[in-house]
């Protein structure tokens, strides 16, 4: 039944952007409020360009460490080889991802159109409802 569920499914279709001239700390803001891990940076036409995770905020950290003035744009800090996964993928396949990955989330595309975001946590959610 797993391998049946697609990750149109499961993903969250209600996207928190970003861009490349995103304040760090007004992205770090975001995603706190949104309670998300990580967040789509799009350019000007909204087509992606990177994902800024929490884990970009931990390298802010780090070679920010001895610097008063910690701060930068999104853009110096995202991750710009981001693994795109297609809204009709089965979960069992994006789970797989994950286990490859260190990414908490992946863009989700239908063709070339960005259309939500799975995370490790809505696959969690998908294997919880086989057992309703």
């Amino acid at each position: 039944m797993l391998a049946k569920i697609t990750v149109a499914d499961y993903m969250t279709k209600h996207l928190v952007t970003l861009t490349k001239e995103t304040n760090v700390f007004d992205a770090i803001k975001k995603l706190l409020d949104h309670r998300i891990t990580s967040a789509p940076v799009l350019d000007n036409h909204g087509q992606l360009i990177g994902m800024f995770s929490e884990n970009d905020v931990m390298r802010v950290v780090a070679e920010n460490v001895y610097d008063q003035g910690m701060g930068g744009k999104v853009g110096e800090y995202m991750t710009k080889d981001v693994i795109r996964v297609e809204s009709d993928s089965f979960i069992v396949d994006v789970a797989e991802k994950f286990q490859q990955s260190k990414d908490r989330s992946f863009p989700v595309f239908e063709d070339t159109d960005l259309v939500g975001i799975v995370s490790r946590t809505d696959v969690l959610r998908a294997l919880a409802s086989l057992e309703s």
